[in-house]
């Protein structure tokens, strides 16, 4: 008995000890990811993507040493059984943008995976959860479907200044399901944009898909889950459909796409039943349609017509009796026209707003205010008469007398209309439009109603991203000016980048985007926004032999023509897409597109002198004592198309260099330099001095941030930037292409105060000048309103404009302090830099490995900065007014701790490299 008992002790020590030398168990991955960020996506286009994830934050897991990824058709065979993918484990510290090299993917298909990694000491992760990605339709012959409508051209009707419009259409196809169902895909897009319902439901809240492609080369489509939709028995599916984007008014008037073809729907519903059988609708001959209904009028600039006495009770429901309607016709799916599933998210209504003023109110006339320049469209619920129509009209800003300002729209009416059907409080939200606005204008309600803050809302509506970062300061309007800036991206990603929200354009153009780009990716998750739209700028270009890229995307205005600082989006958004996300699939899907367009440069140089279009130094402020107006500016064509053509071809350069390309690295770095020196000996003297007859701002920046001249003569060329911005009291004298430059440019030199001294500016030309004028979002000129003169009577008058939101970037980087050394922030620089205007700046940023913060705060002489590093990453952490002997970390002297290494000090700061996790710096000075 006792050496039974002595045996049972001694197995208990070693199970304790075996026990107590395994290592640890750790945390699982979080936060993964196919391709560009997609979650559990449905409906997906790449049958080839790249996976991603984070690493849980955690004191243990600083690193990544290895991983593997698994994926299989069915989760009961994850992780050890996986029929489609087993990576194997592979020694590599990469958790972001790893290549599927698994079995090949089909339409349809839905793939389930996992992925596990071993941190720094070789330790094994538990699994992550089980994530998928479903594929949708990849290629035109999955369609069975035709497209169907009615034929509305023959039926058109002349609007505003007598462009031909598209009557709406209502379409529909009843059907049975015999069994109970297992599982339903809807299949569908659209010529033109639609709204489609089962059974009387709405199958989405997107707004206004499929979205808008160059619909000559590319339609994109969708794929909704609507198992929980259909019955047993009868059902419906119903669409209504409107013109949009595809064959509706869209700037000059030129219709491109099957000259004023009726919009056309098509759809294909795969049914799965409980007993395996398949059953497919589509569309065909066999719809019904009716253009009888309320909807009677919809355009993107014009507005909405509603006429609830029109209104088809049921009609999408599977009980509706549509005998009465036509059938519609019929064509046939060609592959000219490539039908691919959308790479990128929908619209839908991202925010309410419900802070309402009543401005004024006269007979029935009423203004509301809802306080914030916003795109989407108007929620209202007024009294109405039978009858009556209520015209509903909108405004970025009041005249002085209170009346409405709509000259800076345009032609764009930019007016719904609702005609009422019975007495009593009608509720009314335009479907097939979107408008800019702060201000609405009702009238034509019931003269007995008093009007109320009630009456109005606004249905804020934008691309389906998320935010991406976070930036506050001490001072309340440089606060304002990051919420003009986000508000203006907001306003302007409409499925694609647009210019401005309100007016008759409302376009794509590539130089506003090239410069926001940045800016744009710190504050929203827009990598798929922005490489979606870079597939539609590839098809635009493939139009043009000479590697022309057009200076909108979508090329609806047809003009055969580019321009320099716009058609560089080609080359410029693909490389800063890379240095942010890390995602070399960008580089590699653009680079031959890249490589046309300095092409295209080349084409039109002589001596590497550029002679291309140029919109110049759009939009460059004049001193208002002058009395000077123009749109171009003063920095000559030539140099900036020479500049341009020089920076393109050094990025092309080190794009060569990330994707391999050791001879393309060669030929287009000696390209650059050759270039470079043509610029230097054509536009600058021995002194470093721009040879014009006007000085101006952008030409200096762009030749030193461009790097195009000799160091010596690009010190002297920094001292007569110097002397510009003094003359101009240091006010902005830069436009479109130089503004976002500034900032880049007084950072390298060291002028850090100065650029504080430029953003801080409250007089025009700056960026503070349309914040003291009320503004709520960005501009399109410096001065499109004064509160004392009114508004700017030049045309292209936009108060909703990002270009000049590009400081944003500026703000992350140095005001707080966040900024990446390696392509997606796998190194990272915290290195805020305070000024006395400021107490504190705080950020934070969603980056490929988890998010980064950095906040700071001088309180008592101290400097204090709270940072936190996602793990798999380390950085440099710079602290201004550096003293070592006073330095705390997490509370202790930096010798105390074994995670930091000193890198240098110096006059400016002390210089710490820090692994993953959390630390606490403070100093005395």
């Amino acid at each position: 008995m006792k050496q039974q008992y002595f045996y049972y002790i001694v197995s208990f020590l070693t199970l304790s000890i075996f026990i107590s030398c395994e290592k640890p168990e750790i945390s699982k991955p979080i936060e993964l990811r196919v391709s560009e960020n997609f979650k559990n996506p449905i409906g997906f286009y790449n049958n080839k993507p790249t996976f991603s994830w984070v690493l849980p934050v955690s004191e243990n897991v600083k690193s990544q040493s290895a991983y593997q990824i698994v994926a299989a058709s069915s989760p009961s065979l994850l992780p050890d059984n996986p029929d489609i993918w087993d990576s194997k484990k592979q020694v590599k510290n990469q958790s972001t943008w790893i290549n599927y090299k698994g079995k090949p993917l089909q339409s349809r298909q839905k793939v389930y995976w996992q992925v596990r990694y071993w941190d720094q000491d070789k330790t094994a992760s538990t699994w992550s959860a089980i994530n998928t990605f479903e594929l949708g339709l990849l290629n035109n012959k999955d369609w069975k479907a035709k497209w169907a409508g009615l034929d509305t051209a023959k039926d058109s009707i002349k609007g505003v200044r007598k462009f031909l419009m598209h009557r709406p259409q209502y379409l529909r196809k009843g059907f049975e399901v015999s069994k109970e169902v297992e599982s339903a895909r809807l299949y569908i897009t659209a010529k033109g944009i639609f709204d489609v319902h089962l059974n009387g439901k709405n199958v989405s809240d997107d707004v206004m898909p499929p979205g808008w492609t160059p619909y000559n080369h590319r339609i994109e489509t969708l794929t909704y889950d609507v198992t929980t939709l259909l019955e047993t028995g009868k059902n419906a599916i119903a669409v209504a459909l409107a013109s949009g984007w595809h064959s509706g008014r869209i700037s000059r008037g030129k219709a491109l796409y099957e000259n004023f073809a009726s919009p056309k729907i098509l759809c294909q519903l795969e049914i799965t039943l409980k007993d395996g059988s398949k059953q497919i609708i589509i569309s065909d001959e066999s719809w019904k349609g009716t253009t009888n209904g309320p909807i009677r009028l919809a355009g993107i600039y014009d507005g909405e017509t509603y006429d609830a006495n029109l209104e088809i009770p049921n009609w999408s429901a599977a009980n509706f009796n549509d005998a009465t309607w036509q059938n519609t016709e019929i064509d046939a799916v060609v592959d000219s026209v490539k039908l691919a599933p959308k790479r990128h998210t929908t619209v839908k209504q991202k925010s309410l707003i419900s802070n309402v003023e009543v401005v004024s109110v006269k007979e029935n006339i009423a203004i509301f205010n809802l306080k914030q320049n916003m795109v989407g469209v108007p929620k209202v619920k007024v009294p109405m008469k039978k009858g009556d129509t209520l015209k509903i009209r909108f405004s970025e800003m009041l005249l002085s007398d209170g009346s409405f300002y709509t000259t800076n729209y345009r032609s764009a009416q930019s007016t719904d209309y609702y005609i009422a059907a019975a007495d009593g409080i009608i509720n009314y939200t335009p479907k097939f439009t979107f408008h800019g606005f702060q201000f609405v204008e009702l009238s034509g309600f019931d003269k007995q109603g008093k009007p109320d803050s009630t009456w109005v809302q606004g249905l804020v509506q934008h691309s389906d991203f998320e935010v991406n970062g976070t930036f506050t300061s001490s001072h309340e309007k440089l606060n304002q000016l990051q919420s003009n800036i986000t508000w203006g991206l907001r306003d302007n990603f409409f499925d694609v980048p647009t210019d401005c929200p309100q007016r008759d354009e409302r376009l794509g153009w590539t130089g506003d985007a090239q410069v926001i780009s940045p800016t744009a990716m710190f504050n929203f998750k827009t990598h798929a926004f922005w490489t979606a739209w870079l597939q539609s700028m590839r098809e635009t270009q493939s139009e043009h032999k000479d590697g022309l890229i057009p200076f909108i995307i979508p090329d609806v205005l047809q003009n055969n023509n580019a321009s320099s600082g716009w058609g560089d989006a080609g080359v410029i958004i693909p490389w800063d897409i890379y240095n942010i996300t890390g995602d070399i699939s960008v580089l590699q899907e653009n680079y031959e597109m890249s490589k046309k367009w300095v092409g295209y440069y080349q084409s039109k140089a002589k001596n590497y002198i550029s002679y291309v279009h140029s919109f110049a130094d759009w939009l460059q402020p004049y001193p208002e004592k002058t009395g000077k107006i123009g749109n171009r500016g003063d920095t000559p064509k030539e140099f900036i198309n020479t500049a341009y053509f020089a920076h393109s071809a050094h990025l092309l350069s080190k794009i060569a260099s990330v994707l391999g390309k050791t001879e393309d690295e060669k030929k287009y770095k000696n390209l650059y330099k050759e270039i470079a020196n043509a610029f230097e000996n054509k536009f600058f003297d021995e002194n470093g001095m721009f040879i014009n007859t006007k000085q101006t701002q952008t030409s200096y920046l762009l030749a030193i941030h461009f790097n195009l001249l000799k160091p010596e003569t690009k010190v002297k060329a920094q001292k007569h930037l110097l002397e510009e911005l003094k003359k101009a009291d240091y006010h902005l004298g830069t436009g479109f292409l130089g503004t976002p430059i500034l900032p880049k440019v007084l950072d390298d030199m060291g002028e850090i105060d100065l650029m504080y001294k430029i953003l801080f500016k409250e007089t025009y030309p700056s960026w503070f000048y349309s914040i003291n004028q009320g503004a709520t979002t960005m501009w399109e000129r410096w001065n499109s309103f004064s509160k004392a003169d009114g508004f700017n009577p030049q045309s292209m008058n936009s108060l909703n404009h990002y270009a000049y939101g590009a400081v944003g970037q500026w703000m992350y980087e140095r005001i707080a302090g966040i900024a990446s050394l390696a392509p997606g922030y796998k190194k990272i620089r915290i290195a805020p830099i305070p000024n006395e205007r400021l107490s504190s700046a705080s950020a934070s940023l969603n980056t490929s490995y988890g998010e980064v913060s950095s906040a700071w705060k001088i309180e008592n002489k101290t400097f204090q900065l709270d940072v936190v590093i996602p793990p798999n990453t380390t950085a440099e952490v710079h602290i201004p007014l550096g003293n070592l002997e006073e330095l705390l970390v997490n509370g202790s002297a930096i010798k105390e701790n074994i995670n930091i290494k000193l890198l240098n000090t110096d006059k400016e700061s002390l210089v710490i490299l820090v692994n993953s996790g959390t630390y606490k710096f403070q100093n005395k000075f």
